[in-house]
């Protein structure tokens, strides 16, 4: 096992074998990778504090992004994991907390997204924005702010750039791997 990929407590994350890891990454216990997934240079995705993180498909987690979860609390709270679907586009320092990205939506640059909160399919969260606990993105929409709320409803161009980005994405880190930079 490679520095970037640690067991926690006896779990140690599992990934699958095309996915690209940057060997400055941290993938920490509970977490699973789907295939086709980037997880770019100085990430940290922590599933410890009795949850779990589930990536799928060919999602790219870019350049300095946190994806952690809310553990159970001494009160007896419940935990929260995050999910991240298939097809997402995760921008550079991005926070992730105990949320669920659906399939198919955008999260921009240096955003947040916490706990409870939901980024439905085909929406966007702008760059710089944070998504409060609970707050659900909807469809079709792009939120921006802080605390982000509906700016506008999203373009066909931004739509169709989408699944671009993940292409791009994909390639990029197939070439990372046949160039030696892969962690795994």
């Amino acid at each position: 096992m490679s520095n970037a990929i640690k067991s926690y407590l006896g779990i140690t994350p599992t990934i699958a074998d095309d996915v690209f890891i940057a060997d400055t990454a941290a993938v920490i216990g509970d977490v699973h990778i789907g295939a086709g997934s980037s997880v770019w240079y100085n990430c940290v995705i922590r599933g410890d504090g009795g949850s779990h993180i589930r990536i799928g498909e060919r999602t790219n987690i870019q350049d300095g992004t946190i994806v952690h979860v809310n553990g159970p609390r001494e009160d007896g709270t419940e935990h929260m994991p995050t999910y991240i679907g298939s097809d997402i586009t995760i921008g550079h320092n991005a926070l992730i907390h105990a949320c669920t990205l659906e399939d198919g939506c955008f999260v921009g640059m240096s955003s947040t997204v916490l706990d409870g909160a939901v980024v439905q399919t085909g929406a966007m969260v702008a760059a710089g924005a944070v998504v409060s606990p609970g707050k659900v993105v909807k469809s079709g929409e792009l939120w921006a702010g802080i605390p982000a709320k509906p700016l506008r409803e999203l373009r066909e161009s931004e739509l169709a750039f989408w699944p671009q980005s993940v292409k791009i994405y994909c390639g990029l880190a197939q070439d990372h791997i046949k160039s030696g930079n892969d962690a795994k």
